[in-house]
């Protein structure tokens, strides 16, 4: 069966093949190649209205969500009692709630590595263009200025130095290791933070040294942010945790938006207390906070991190393959849940 029609939402969904139904939730690069099931194909670009993503998932044996499709039970129970798997298009996860998920015998799944250096490469994008006032410059040569008022005096659009200086990593896992790594071609010093110890962290190349948090705001020029949304990190950078870095700090999150006090943020960018901010990730995405769009020292990215098309078309495998498994009534290999 090969069928295009349209949504309630006047939105095109794709269905072909025969057998258990797998619903993939928005437009995904490549092809979907699920053999022996039915799919059935959401082309949108952008979230369907809540009321329509629960019709489209009706019946579905496997859903493949993104990270702005909430999966609680109201999301379980439009999937019907045949749901195997959620299988997220992310490596994060929080948009599930897998207490839920396993209350009703349902398996989720993500796509860890394949974010890893597509990830780290936005915030080290984001990191430059910061300390070096890229998107600043850009509006400036756009608006005409440049053009009008003729070549830069040597005080103007002055950048802050990086080199040799101390990178903070706040969750050194696979992305936060790949973004230090990066450092160690502008000779950073490496801090990371953590519960416990990464000696793959202090061990060469990084010879990283490990810092409690507050210690390390202090300490650090450039702070990038790659744990988790948890109940713990959620707000982890606080108004009084802000205040205590550098007046000459970065900020940069590529992480999740909620771990980042929005408001606090505002305040201290638009009073100068630190350099700028790098952000691709938003306390109430996509909504941004006002005051950010207002503020010429924060470089501002609608959660692209991973968005390169190598690492898209890996993250897209590593899917196909979890929700054959599941299908297969085998454990998916990239099970959280």
């Amino acid at each position: 069966m090969n069928e295009v029609h349209e949504g309630v939402a006047g939105l095109a969904i794709e269905e072909h093949g025969s057998g258990p139904l797998v619903v993939v939730t928005r437009a995904v690069p490549g092809r979907v190649e699920v053999p022996g099931a039915r799919v059935r194909r959401v082309t949108a670009m952008r979230a369907l209205p809540r009321a329509e993503l629960l019709r489209v998932v009706r019946g579905a044996a496997v859903v493949v969500t993104w990270v702005s499709e909430r999966v609680d039970a109201e999301f379980l129970e439009a999937c019907g009692g045949g749901l195997k798997c959620v299988c997220n298009f992310a490596v994060g996860h929080d948009n599930i709630d897998l207490a839920a998920c396993k209350a009703q015998g349902v398996m989720v799944t993500n796509t860890p590595h394949a974010v890893t250096e597509g990830t780290a490469n936005m915030a080290w994008a984001l990191l430059l263009a910061v300390a070096r006032r890229v998107a600043e410059g850009d509006r400036y040569v756009r608006s005409g200025r440049f053009g009008v008022e003729g070549p830069l005096a040597p005080a103007e659009f002055l950048g802050t130095d990086i080199t040799g200086r101390n990178l903070l990593i706040v969750g050194p896992g696979r992305i936060g290791f790949a973004t230090a790594v990066r450092g160690i071609g502008f000779g950073m010093r490496v801090l990371y933070t953590a519960r416990q110890r990464h000696h793959e962290f202090e061990m060469a190349p990084l010879c990283a040294r490990r810092v409690e948090l507050e210690a390390g705001i202090r300490e650090a020029d450039v702070i990038s942010i790659h744990t988790p949304l948890t109940p713990e990190t959620r707000g982890l950078f606080s108004a009084a945790r802000i205040a205590m870095m550098k007046p000459n700090a970065i900020l940069i999150n590529t992480a999740r938006g909620a771990i980042v006090d929005e408001g606090a943020l505002v305040e201290a960018l638009r009073e100068r207390r630190i350099w700028g901010a790098g952000l691709d990730v938003f306390e109430k995405e996509p909504q941004v906070h006002p005051g950010l769009l207002k503020l010429d020292n924060c470089v501002l990215m609608p959660h692209v991190g991973s968005g390169e098309e190598k690492y898209r078309n890996l993250m897209a495998e590593m899917v196909w393959d979890n929700a054959r498994a599941a299908l297969a009534g085998e454990t998916p290999p990239n099970r959280v849940g």
